[in-house]
């Protein structure tokens, strides 16, 4: 009961539509986590706690997770005859492990085509074809990339441990993985995924400084500019607001509501809504739907979902449903994946039959909607 009453009231402010519109935002796309099952051992044999979610499965996407996962997408089709589409905010880097190891001080990015290119050559059975097919399901309308940062971890946490010879981080560089790295004690509040979290206001000179090679990567690696952004976590500090909007971003994806930290110890309450805010240069977006189908819950995530969508629809707002990669890969197990796609499979033949006037859209098509005016610009 405490739920479904939840559901209404989160819905009751924000942008409306008399159409029952569906977006999929689902992050950490082009994120390397876990290597390989064997990195994976390794890292258990030296110690390391890898008994969350993302540590136990999570990996960058192989080929056999995105054509079980297009298989599923363009297996339904909404009132304007399209295909599912997956919002994917996606990375522009991740460490480049080998030129780390080599310098030992300083944190260095890989290009995520560099990436791709490298685990093609040393796990072809995996990755072989894995790039190819990502840009054929986006020329296909199945998944749309959109900015989620230049790397997902905190250089600034990844730099001072790698400085100070912190196990974790050592064992991991050793395997090509960022699994279970714990938070640094110099930086309190701040975990080590977040890449934009700070706990001293210092920080944000370098954070505008990431953001900026954030999006210049992004295009090059996705040949066009991200007009949405959600960075790793959804931690940013209000001050880089308008430093995003100069890139060309019309949306940023804010939590319903949190303590937003502002750095020295300082922190300030934030309740946020789809659409644009007072003195905002930019449209909110707020996810109102959870699908995290690889999570146990206690409960049937999409009965769930399907919750969350009524509550949305009945307040003429669209439901933009809130995932996780993990949630679909299968490098380290294959029935997680196997789960993860008929859940989401199941969901999306719901939708569809329940509401046969549905319509999939991604997450920036969705706000050119908010804004028709900004879009046609």
């Amino acid at each position: 009961m405490k739920q479904k009453l939840f559901d209404h009231l989160k819905n009751i402010r924000g942008w409306r539509t008399p159409r029952n519109l569906v977006a999929i935002a689902v992050d950490d796309y082009a994120n390397v986590r876990v290597a390989s099952r064997q990195a994976r051992e390794r890292l258990i044999e030296a110690g390391l706690d890898l008994s969350s979610q993302m540590d136990r499965y999570d990996t960058l996407e192989t080929l056999q997770d995105l054509e079980a996962l297009f298989e599923v997408l363009d297996s339904v089709r909404d009132a304007k005859d399209n295909p599912a589409v997956f919002t994917a905010y996606a990375l522009s880097a991740n460490p480049d492990f080998g030129a780390i190891r080599e310098d030992g001080q300083h944190y260095q990015p890989e290009p995520v085509t560099a990436t791709f290119e490298r685990l093609a050559a040393e796990q072809p059975e995996a990755y072989e074809g894995a790039w190819s097919l990502w840009q054929e399901g986006t020329a296909r309308g199945l998944i749309r990339p959109q900015c989620h940062g230049r790397e997902h971890l905190n250089v600034a946490m990844f730099e001072h441990k790698l400085n100070s010879g912190a196990l974790d981080l050592r064992a991991n560089l050793e395997h090509d993985s960022l699994a279970g790295v714990t938070k640094d004690p110099a930086m309190p509040g701040v975990a080590f995924s977040h890449a934009f979290g700070m706990h001293d206001r210092s920080e944000l000179t370098r954070h505008r400084e990431i953001l900026a090679d954030a999006f210049d990567r992004f295009e090059c690696v996705w040949g066009f500019r991200s007009t949405t952004f959600t960075p790793p976590a959804q931690q940013l500090h209000p001050d880089l607001h308008e430093e995003v909007a100069q890139f060309g971003v019309a949306s940023i994806d804010k939590p319903l509501r949190c303590y937003r930290p502002l750095g020295n110890g300082m922190r300030r309450r934030e309740v946020n809504q789809s659409g644009r805010q007072r003195g905002q240069n930019h449209v909110t977006v707020v996810r109102n739907v959870v699908f995290e189908p690889g999570k146990d819950m206690g409960f049937d995530p999409v009965s769930r979902a399907l919750e969350q969508v009524e509550a949305a629809f009945f307040w003429r707002r669209p439901a933009i449903i809130s995932s996780h990669r993990v949630n679909f890969c299968g490098h380290l197990d294959e029935d997680n994946r196997k789960r993860g796609l008929e859940a989401l499979d199941r969901l999306l033949k719901a939708l569809v039959k329940r509401w046969p006037e549905v319509e999939f859209v991604s997450v920036d098509a969705l706000v050119a909607e908010m804004e028709p005016a900004r879009a046609a610009a």
